[in-house]
């Protein structure tokens, strides 16, 4: 997954800290791919050493604390749902503490640009578990390939319809949204009817 470039594209929109392209990423994303903040973190430093992006100068954020202090002379007090009055003081307290806030450099603001406008290749994809897997079930001798093929079947139907009721919980305004599920629900479909055929390749081998 292009993590670095989605980080990228996110900064082209405005400048962020690490807390809020996690939560820009997975909005954008319906969080069909929730980032974790480390994984965020350490894409940005490295986006930092490669040069494409930098801190912003003024990049204080303010962070606020609430404390609850209980007085020394309270009253045992056995409620475990509500606290009763004068027996518990709240204390808030206010702090600056800095957080790095990111932006693109000129050489990142032409990374995005490139990445905008090249197409993805199958190979930029990745290798694909499934497809490996399957290929070395039906050469290797001792592999139930029946019995995997339709864990894989109801695992896929499975996932096909979460992914269908999530879709359908989308506001139409969602565009973002709409097509990253959309396209998770054409590739769940095309890889059933691609295990169908396995099925097929195996009985004309047999013949």
């Amino acid at each position: 997954m292009a993590i670095k470039e989605a980080l990228l594209a996110l900064l082209q929109r405005s400048p962020a800290s690490a807390y809020q392209l996690k939560k820009e990423f997975d909005a954008t994303t319906s969080e069909t791919w929730p980032l974790n903040i480390g994984q965020v973190s350490t894409t940005l430093q490295r986006l930092q050493r490669d040069g494409l992006i930098e801190q912003c100068p003024d990049n204080e954020i303010t962070v606020v604390e609430t404390t609850t202090v209980r007085s020394a002379n309270a009253e045992p007090y056995r409620d475990k749902v509500t606290t009763p009055p004068n027996r518990a003081a709240t204390a808030t307290r206010t702090k600056a503490q800095p957080t790095a806030v990111w932006q693109l450099t000129d050489t990142g603001r032409e990374a995005v640009s490139q990445w905008w406008s090249t197409p993805v290749t199958l190979e930029q994809r990745g290798r694909d578990e499934l497809v490996m897997k399957l290929a070395f079930a039906v050469t290797t001798p001792g592999v139930d390939v029946t019995a995997l093929i339709q864990r894989q079947r109801v695992a896929l139907q499975r996932l096909l319809h979460d992914v269908t009721r999530a879709r359908r919980a989308l506001p139409p305004s969602d565009v973002a949204g709409l097509l990253v599920l959309d396209h998770h629900i054409f590739a769940t479909e095309a890889e059933l009817r691609w295990l169908d055929t396995i099925d097929d390749h195996r009985l004309r081998a047999r013949l």
